[in-house]
């Protein structure tokens, strides 16, 4: 038992206000989780066809889009506490505002408030991995990335459980209205862990002590260094926008799992994340990237395959069984190759375009999820079933293992003539 949880001992040395911003992360991607898991079926409850949740939900990723390249520039030398406290008030503002315009069918504020919505996690979401690589120590910056990656897993277990529990003890009195509206409101314990930061100098920069690299703030972007480094990243965040926000959906309307049944199993998946992602440190240190990597997502392209087909034979009970084990094994296996990617992507392009790359890799992901957003409602409306879809998605992920193994090798070949920064 000591050994599964050996990894834990990699964790004991991140620093208090650096791990304190993680917590409220957590807040953060604990919102995050529930919406993406109960909204689409709360819209379904209140008449929204399929069609109008696809391009709904788009406006949130729309939101992302839209502030991420601005606030990356913004970002660049300057502190960067005030944007969390920002977006631990404005995820659980919008949240609420959401719920009510849905409940009293105002669907030009519900599109607006997505739209918010989607805006206030950037301001969590894009500096944070920057945030912590300039405020720890090198020999943490592994531990903190992975942690901070996790916090979308441990966010989406305390979300299950809790929905769980109570959709058993009245799921008609605790239906998907009040739960929204519950978590929108926990949502807010993320600024108490703010707030519990104190005598702490935020380094406002990777180089502003240090006169020798003051003027490595003046070098220009390396734009064709970004651009190699974010396109497995383009490829893989295009797929998951075909499948990801449309989970829940492809269980409740292909094997009948309700929103307690779904949660449960949302639960279990996000333990095996938050393992896996948390064993991160040990991997790289074990067997590397270069091996941990493609052999992750390969893995999980398989799982998602395998849960896609089982739409061809929805009719029988077997069925729900094979979806719910692929989609455990799939959700582990493409999750915990991200704080990897997170890192090596980071460093490959170097300290000074660190922060311009974190917010167009949100940007990438939240357009990507925009423009997959209408794909899906074009497919759907075309007569597209959700396993055609998968498989798209399916083929996208192949296609991006490739391209992250590639730039792999490139980064070993630039680290052997001493071209990535330690």
């Amino acid at each position: 038992m000591y050994r599964l949880f050996s990894f834990i001992k990699d964790y004991k040395n991140i620093e208090k206000a650096v791990l304190n911003v993680i917590v409220s992360e957590f807040f953060i991607q604990m919102v995050n989780a529930t919406f993406m898991n109960i909204l689409p079926l709360y819209m379904t409850r209140k008449g929204f066809t399929d069609e109008e949740i696809a391009l709904f939900i788009t406006f949130r990723f729309l939101g992302v889009f839209i502030l991420a390249l601005p606030l990356g520039n913004l970002i660049k030398g300057r502190k960067l506490m005030p944007l969390f406290y920002l977006s631990n008030f404005c995820v659980p503002i919008f949240g609420i505002a959401i719920v009510l315009s849905i409940m009293f069918q105002l669907k030009y504020l519900t599109l607006i408030s997505l739209l918010l919505w989607g805006a206030s996690f950037t301001f969590m979401q894009i500096p944070v991995a920057p945030f912590i690589l300039r405020n720890s120590k090198k020999e943490n910056h592994t531990a903190g990335i992975a942690l901070s990656y996790s916090t979308w897993s441990f966010g989406g277990i305390v979300s299950g459980v809790i929905i769980a529990i109570l959709d058993k003890i009245n799921p008609v009195f605790f239906d998907e209205q009040f739960i929204l509206l519950l978590f929108s409101i926990l949502g807010f314990g993320g600024v108490f862990y703010l707030m519990k930061i104190k005598n702490f100098k935020e380094v406002a920069s990777e180089h502003f002590d240090n006169p020798e690299t003051k003027k490595s703030k003046a070098r220009p972007t390396e734009w064709f260094l970004i651009f190699k480094a974010l396109i497995p990243t383009l490829i893989i965040a295009t797929g998951a926008g075909l499948t990801i926000p449309f989970i829940s959906l492809f269980f409740d309307k292909i094997h009948h799992v309700d929103k307690g049944g779904f949660s449960v199993l949302s639960a279990i998946a996000a333990v095996l994340v938050a393992y896996s992602a948390m064993l991160v440190p040990k991997i790289k240190k074990d067997i590397g990237y270069k091996i941990a990597i493609p052999t992750t997502q390969s893995l999980a392209v398989i799982s998602l395959v395998a849960l896609a087909t089982t739409q061809f034979y929805s009719q029988y009970s077997v069925a729900v069984v094979i979806a719910a084990i692929c989609y455990l094994l799939r959700q582990p296996l493409m999750n915990m190759a991200g704080p990897m990617t997170t890192e090596i992507v980071l460093n490959y392009v170097g300290k000074h375009n660190r922060e311009i790359t974190s917010a167009l890799t949100a940007a990438i992901w939240s357009g990507s999820w925009v423009l997959s957003g209408f794909m899906v409602k074009i497919l759907l409306s075309h007569g597209f079933q959700f396993v055609n879809i998968f498989l798209i998605t399916s083929a996208l992920y192949g296609f991006g293992v490739i391209m992250y193994y590639l730039l792999i090798l490139d980064y070993n070949k630039r680290e052997e003539k001493g071209l990535i920064e330690s």
